[in-house]
């Protein structure tokens, strides 16, 4: 340096603290947000890397693993299923897959544990025999010959050229065509993978030309198992609730769940639990206790105490159409509950004990009326100005039908002279008819309950012995077949029936036996199917019957004297001669009186 640069009287350079040492000599920087750019996401970071690592799709891996283990490995794959269940990663898995190859194994391959050597290339995507596209961003013809033109070259380092495209769906009709004559006469160093989530739009020409795997979606509590396996190796806690939380709000979707959870983690202090109220209020979630409270309150007809939970709710952040949902989910539940039990429903033991308990205390109409009522107000609260007012509406109607007599039930009133109008509720504000609206909310519901006047005069049916009864006069033949065979009753009163459904019982039965009784009788029907409990159908019964009837005969000394005379002879049939009525000249002479 010059002299004249260390006098005292020379200006030194300005110092800049934040890039400069105190000499005024630049210092390195760290990298601004080293850490944030470092940071890889959950659902990356813990992508599958074999096949051992899918959650939910053991069906499928078993399918693989044998085809792959007896050399039937299809020329294409056609993968399908929502977002989320494991697609992509299952095709780039295929990938690695087909072109495995190390120094000891040098075929195809499900087992991954040990990175061969493709698996690299192909994980990051840059293998120049696999080719990774995505269908909506090549859809034209045009597009499709330019990829199919390099289908005919051999590979340049793997055992298989491998095309994945992605939402294949997307395809255009022309683009499917030029697809179609190579998937018939494939080369045999090509293997095509298709994922999509509408297979309805692929064409059928397409999928017969491909081995199809249907990824399902996966079960919440499989998903809490993979989100605690995370967390134990995040070293983060979480309230088990709130992974339950997330695994139900996934919908089924792994991805989903994992990038929830990594927005979890960051809602709590560190190291410490991250609680459940706090996922709630991420996912816009009411809290289920409480939205429970409010399906009671509305099941038991209490419409002030109902409104009140729910503005409560309302005013910590719920959103009124998820209370709605809720609701609806807490009338499913209920209803599983009464068909198959409380284990059936994945939610902690005492939720699940309170909605067994409602599912308990009402019947299966009951639900299902209620079920298509909170259908209808969560369509209204979507489309309303004032989501809360509509709930409080919905919640006012749901609260008066909910101790209101049912279709058959006031029928039956009607018909025995008793009050339509249900009995005062707990509270006193959810009774019956005369506690809701005065004086003629009674007659009004009568009116509109009331059977339709018939020309021949509605038949009054006592027993299901008299539906069959009917059925067979009015010689609907296939539905009297139908019910004998898989109609085993559990319950009648009139206008309503209760049956468990005999194995391969038709899905629309029900249905078509409400329309012809309600043509036949001019009265409302509520017939609905349970989950077990039933006694014999009239079929199983005469099939019972008769197998009695022939161990019987079978053990006549008469018919085993027969049997042992005439060796190698057997019973073909069994049929009931009739008796024959006494003719006038055999009755017995009338005594004379003299």
């Amino acid at each position: 340096m010059a002299d004249e640069d260390l006098s005292p009287d020379a200006e030194l350079p300005e110092r800049d603290p934040d890039t400069a040492d105190m000499f005024g000599a630049p210092v390195p920087q760290a990298p601004v947000a080293e850490a944030s750019a470092a940071y890889t996401v959950i659902a990356r970071k813990y992508r599958p890397r074999t096949f051992d690592d899918l959650y939910g799709q053991e069906a499928m891996v078993r399918t693989l693993k044998n085809a792959f283990s007896t050399g039937r490995i299809a020329h294409a794959f056609m993968l399908t299923g929502v977002r989320g269940v494991g697609k992509t990663t299952t095709a780039r898995l295929l990938a690695r897959a087909l072109n495995y190859e190390t120094d000891a194994i040098h075929e195809p391959t499900l087992d991954l544990r040990e990175e061969g050597r493709h698996c690299k290339a192909i994980i990051e995507g840059r293998h120049m025999d696999v080719l990774e596209l995505d269908a909506a961003s090549r859809t034209k013809v045009e597009d499709m010959r330019e990829l199919l033109d390099g289908v005919r070259y051999a590979p340049v380092e793997a055992r298989y050229k491998v095309y994945i495209i992605d939402e294949v769906h997307m395809l255009s009709t022309s683009s499917f065509n030029a697809l179609l004559k190579t998937l018939e006469e494939p080369p045999p160093h090509v293997k095509f993978i298709f994922a999509t989530t509408e297979i309805r739009k692929v064409p059928v020409t397409i999928l017969s030309r491909c081995q199809r795997f249907d990824l399902r979606r996966v079960e919440p509590d499989v998903i809490v198992k993979n989100l605690e396996m995370i967390t134990q190796a995040e070293g983060v806690r979480v309230d088990a609730e709130g992974l339950l939380l997330i695994a139900r709000a996934a919908e089924g979707s792994v991805r989903d769940a994992q990038s929830m959870l990594d927005q979890a983690i960051v809602q709590g202090e560190p190291g410490q639990t991250v609680p459940a109220a706090l996922i709630r209020d991420m996912l816009g979630l009411a809290d289920r206790a409480q939205t429970i409270t409010l399906f009671e309150q509305t099941m038991r007809g209490e419409p002030g105490p109902a409104i009140e939970t729910f503005r409560t709710l309302y005013g910590y952040g719920a959103d009124p159409g998820q209370v709605m949902l809720d609701l609806l989910e807490h009338a499913h539940s209920a209803s599983v509950a009464k068909a198959i039990g409380a284990h059936a429903l994945i939610m902690p033991k005492e939720q699940a004990g309170r909605l067994a308990a409602i599912g308990a205390s009402v019947s299966a109409g009951t639900l299902s009326r209620l079920w298509q009522m909170l259908l209808r107000a969560y369509d209204e609260v979507r489309r309303s100005p004032d989501p809360a007012a509509a709930v409080d509406m919905a919640l006012i109607r749901l609260a008066y039908a909910a101790d209101l007599p049912g279709p058959e039930e006031a029928l039956r009133r009607i018909q025995t002279g008793d009050p339509v109008g249900g009995a005062p509720g707990p509270s006193g504000g959810g009774g019956g008819g005369a506690s809701h609206g005065g004086g003629g909310s009674v007659t009004a519901q009568a009116r509109v309950l009331a059977p339709e006047p018939v020309a021949e005069g509605p038949p009054v049916l006592q027993s299901f012995a008299d539906v069959i009864a009917l059925i067979e006069k009015k010689r609907d033949i296939a539905l009297r077949l139908d019910v004998e065979r898989y109609v085993r009753p559990v319950s009648f009163r009139p206008g309503a029936i209760e049956f468990e459904p005999a194995p391969g019982a038709p899905a629309n039965l029900a249905q078509r036996l409400i329309g012809r009784l309600r043509e036949w009788t001019g009265q409302p029907w509520l017939i609905a199917a349970q989950g077990g409990g039933g006694a014999e159908s009239q079929w199983e019964r005469q099939k019972r019957e008769e197998r009695d009837i022939r161990a019987e005969i079978e053990q006549d000394p008469f018919i085993l004297s027969v049997m042992r005379s005439f060796p190698g002879a057997e019973i073909v049939s069994i049929r009931n001669l009739p008796t024959p009525e006494a003719s006038p000249a055999d009755a017995p002479p009338e005594d004379d009186e003299d």
